[in-house]
């Protein structure tokens, strides 16, 4: 990836307020790894396992922890910091903000929109959007192509929608949300009455969904609308690709949940959790606030403290991590088990 940077060392020392080490005016002209970084690119380490790569590394400026003990090369510069990381993130942003190229507001001759839909200022709809009865959508949006959105969907200030979200009906998005390509908000919920022949008699789902501020979802992910009531997904909420919240979840705020998570009806999430990819949540159970839960972990019950688990059924990390590590020596106290068996069929037999 080839990106449209103009920078200094002297530049990138300024934007992460760090201190430059060797010379100030090189010319950057792109970022790389640090497994690939050559004359012109600016990289970063942040983690000590990729310091092995800093000997053969020709980039012209790294970000450099507090405390590496290595020196640049001939014409090479650090940029020491706290966070290597967090300085690259925000280098990123820097260019972004130089990069950016700022839309019109316009709406394309293909876009099929009601005239009860209420549209604000300074909007761009791009082609074959659909936009239902009575929609609302706010200032400075964004509806990338093959929008759908149903009757009474409502869109809060600057947010982007990509291309092939479809919205259902009464849908409610807050302001500043980036909903990823692919996605759907306010299907219907998995709910089913089951017969006495073992049919099963469709629930109608009546509720919507409700996201907050600042929220982004990822591509491909399905929320479902609530029975009754909303399903709600509060500020700051941020989903990967292809996580699935069932009908009448609630998800506290500044939650993140990693690709392949699925959470089952009715349950609630705390606020400010991490969830790792291919967690399942069961249905009808409440997760505290301040909890990890690490990938693949299931819960099966409801988690009342803050901590980290992991397992399925999940448990608490250093109990889980316990069992695991007996899990794994189970072949040789197998063996061992069976050496005492016969050591007292042997001791048995003199007995008798």
């Amino acid at each position: 990836m080839k990106f449209n940077v103009k920078l200094t060392p002297r530049d990138v020392a300024k934007i992460v307020n760090g201190i430059l080490i060797g010379p100030d005016s090189s010319l950057i002209s792109n970022i790389s790894g640090i497994e690939n970084g050559k004359e012109g690119d600016l990289t970063f380490v942040a983690r000590s396992e990729y310091f092995k790569y800093m000997d053969n590394c020709d980039a012209s400026c790294i970000i450099i922890p507090k405390g590496y003990v290595g020196v640049p090369h001939q014409d090479q510069s650090f940029v020491e910091c706290e966070n290597p990381y967090l300085a690259i993130v925000t280098v990123l942003k820097h260019i972004e903000g130089q990069n950016k190229v700022e839309r019109k507001p316009d709406i394309h001759r293909s876009a099929v929109i009601s005239p009860t839909a209420k549209i604000g200022k300074r909007c761009r709809i791009a082609a074959r959007c659909v936009i239902g009865e009575n929609v609302i959508i706010a200032d400075d949006c964004y509806l990338l192509p093959n929008v759908i959105l149903y009757e009474n969907v409502i869109i809060g200030d600057h947010s982007t929608i990509h291309s092939n979200v479809v919205c259902y009906s009464d849908v409610v998005i807050g302001k500043r949300c980036i909903i990823h390509a692919g996605t759907v908000i306010g299907s219907d919920g998995f709910g089913y009455v089951e017969n006495s022949d073992s049919s099963y008699e469709k629930i109608p789902q009546l509720g919507n969904v409700l996201i907050g501020d600042d929220v982004e979802i990822g591509a491909n992910c399905t929320i479902d609308r609530a029975m009754i009531d909303s399903t709600i997904i509060e500020d700051g909420v941020k989903l990967d690709n292809l996580v699935h919240i069932a009908h009448n979840c609630f998800v506290g705020s500044h939650t993140a949940m990693a690709a392949q998570a699925g959470i089952s009806g009715s349950s609630r999430i705390g606020r400010r959790n991490r969830i790792g990819g291919q967690v399942g949540v069961a249905g009808h159970l409440e997760v505290a606030d301040d909890v990890v839960l690490a990938a693949k972990s299931g819960i099966a019950k409801t988690i009342r403290e803050k901590g980290i688990y992991f397992g399925a059924p999940a448990k608490e990390r250093l109990q889980a991590f316990k069992i695991e590590a007996y899990i794994r020596k189970l072949p040789e106290i197998a063996v061992d088990v069976e050496m005492l068996k016969k050591h007292m069929i042997k001791a048995n037999d003199k007995e008798q």
